[in-house]
């Protein structure tokens, strides 16, 4: 006997569309708001770390500037370093190096990154100081009376123009001014940031040269030295953009 058929084949459940994943919560978040949430992360672990790096390293700077293998060798002029005249306003940026490298650790957004950014920081600094140590150099006498201008004869007296090159105070500029950048794309900071960064990074680069601490060929090498540790830092550490706060 035959089954008998409904009247009407039942109509099947519509299916709905998928919804459209909803943004990533960082996503979702102002640029602001995470920068603001990158500085507040750890920053006890980032204001100590940063505190307790500046004196090590100059334990090691002095340490190998005083006590060198061989004796210096003046570093050569070029026709770069008689276009870039004697600046004392420089010195202000050339002083700003110090607070400058300390604002790419306080955007790091984990632990990891925070610790392997001063361990490649540290590689960095310690390189250029077993140079320094191997290979002393210094910057040619400068016919300048130092006494006119009590900041940079302060330096002076102090740093006695070793310790030349590569000049680890454009190395660090640089490596910071790269991180900088990359860490203001990370949360989609606007890029006249990233532009007014690599802009400071720039002029306390000019100030190395402008204070006559350093000449071109110093610069050179520092510029090469910090290019060359951010650029392994930074395949080392980085994550997907997604991964970050």
């Amino acid at each position: 006997m035959a089954r008998r058929q409904p009247p009407f084949p039942p109509s099947p459940m519509p299916i709905p569309p998928p919804l459209p994943a909803p943004p990533a919560a960082n996503d979702a978040l102002p640029w602001q708001r995470r920068a603001i949430n990158r500085l507040t992360t750890l920053w006890p672990l980032k204001a100590c770390g940063t505190a307790a790096f500046m004196p090590l390293f100059f334990l090691g700077y002095f340490g190998v500037l005083h006590y060198p293998l061989f004796p210096a060798t003046v570093m050569p002029l070029t026709a770069v370093d008689a276009w870039v005249p004697f600046t004392p306003a420089a010195f202000g940026f050339y002083a700003a190096l110090w607070v400058y490298v300390s604002v790419p650790p306080a955007f790091l957004p984990d632990r990891r990154q925070l610790v392997g950014y001063g361990l490649w920081m540290a590689a960095l600094c310690l390189s250029g100081l077993a140079i320094f140590w191997l290979w002393p150099t210094a910057v040619p006498r400068a016919d300048i009376d130092w006494n006119a201008y009590p900041g940079i004869a302060l330096v002076k007296g102090i740093d006695l123009a070793g310790n030349a090159c590569p000049s680890l105070h454009v190395a660090t500029a640089v490596f910071s001014a790269v991180w900088l950048g990359h860490l203001l794309a990370g949360i989609g900071a606007p890029r006249a940031l990233a532009a007014t960064s690599w802009a400071l990074c720039a002029a306390i680069i000019w100030s190395t040269l402008a204070t006559r601490q350093h000449v071109f060929l110093d610069v050179l090498g520092g510029l090469a030295f910090g290019l060359l540790f951010a650029a392994l830092s930074l395949r080392s550490l980085s994550r997907p953009r997604a991964a970050a706060v």
